[in-house]
């Protein structure tokens, strides 16, 4: 038995310039951070006493005899990458809801790759499992995904992601003081707007947009620095953060029709009404978790604002994807 933990992110700054159709041509940036919400994942290896070859639990059950009849794209994706040729049992289980904006579709890859590595005794770097998970959700799957999630989830910790034209990318640590990180968690709030929705329809109609968009992702690139520039200078007043955020949620809704709506957007003029300075929509848009920048004094009132909306508290995390539970031979 292998047990993966993966983290979902939390994007603040430049999501849209990770496209390949955008940094490819441009370069990209984005500022993000893993919280301590996961995603696991289980693997056993299937005794051979059953109909079916593998099985696969996630929100439904899947017992079937081949790679090619597992409808879930992402196991279906991963076990032909890596030519699985042994039964397996495999089981997910999230802290928090999917298609929400944290990233749980990448996560769920990443923590997928790296469980199988381990069952079959390999080691997997940080870089090598991003970088697998993009393969399988981009050329693969050809799913319409950008490259950041994979890259968080891999990794973990607060980083400066950038993207090369020529498909690389650097992994770049925050260094900020501890008193400065503390300040900044203890002004955001994540709120769960209670609409689901599906990010690849999102996604494909911002990626359509990316050419008719060039001033909102080159502006949203360039507020990467400057909120880089806040964080980085203890003598900024923090709330400088809060405001950049407002300004790239209102370039990133010009990006495509339909990543906000009324509802997101009378949520989030009751949240600045009520004292927040700025927050934004986390992933590709459309619902899911909002994250909101509240000074600590406002947050009552911001709370209050919110009505029945579930808060969900959270912290920074920094381990990224990593095996928990270590089991190959299936004993203790």
């Amino acid at each position: 038995m292998i047990i993966s933990r993966t983290p979902f992110r939390v994007s603040f700054i430049g999501g849209g310039t990770d496209y390949p159709g955008w940094y490819r041509e441009h370069g990209g940036a984005v500022l993000a951070t893993t919280i301590d919400k996961y995603c696991y994942i289980s693997v056993r290896e299937l005794p051979p006493f059953f109909d079916h070859r593998f099985r696969i639990v996630y929100s439904i059950v899947e017992n079937v005899k081949q790679i090619r009849d597992i409808a879930h794209p992402a196991v279906r994706g991963v076990l032909e990458w890596l030519r699985v040729t042994k039964g397996l049992e495999i089981h997910h289980d999230g802290d928090l809801p999917a298609r929400a904006g944290l990233g749980s579709s990448s996560a769920f890859t990443v923590g997928l790759l790296s469980a199988i590595h381990a069952l079959e005794g390999r080691y997997t770097s940080k870089e090598a499992l991003a970088s697998e998970a993009i393969h399988v959700e981009q050329t693969l799957l050809r799913e319409s995904v950008g490259a950041q999630d994979q890259i968080s989830a891999a990794f973990g910790g607060f980083n400066h992601i950038t993207f090369a034209p020529d498909d690389t990318f650097h992994v770049g640590p925050m260094i900020v003081p501890r008193e400065r990180l503390e300040a900044l968690q203890e002004h955001l709030m994540l709120v769960f707007t209670g609409i689901s929705r599906t990010a690849a329809e999102m996604a494909e109609a911002q990626i359509h947009n990316l050419k008719h968009r060039r001033p909102e992702l080159t502006r949203l690139q360039e507020l990467v620095a400057e909120a880089i520039a806040v964080l980085s200078s203890p003598a900024t007043d923090l709330t400088q953060f809060g405001r950049l955020l407002h300004e790239g949620w209102m370039l990133k809704r010009r990006l495509c029709d339909g990543l906000s709506n009324g509802t997101i957007d009378d949520l989030y003029e009751a949240a600045t009404r009520a004292g927040a300075y700025g927050g934004k929509l986390l992933g590709a848009g459309g619902g899911g978790f909002m994250l909101l920048f509240v000074p600590p004094e406002h947050r009552a009132r911001v709370r209050e604002a919110l009505g029945d909306l579930i808060v969900v508290p959270f912290r920074f995390e920094s381990s990224g994807s990593r095996i928990v539970l270590y089991q190959p031979d299936g004993l203790r």
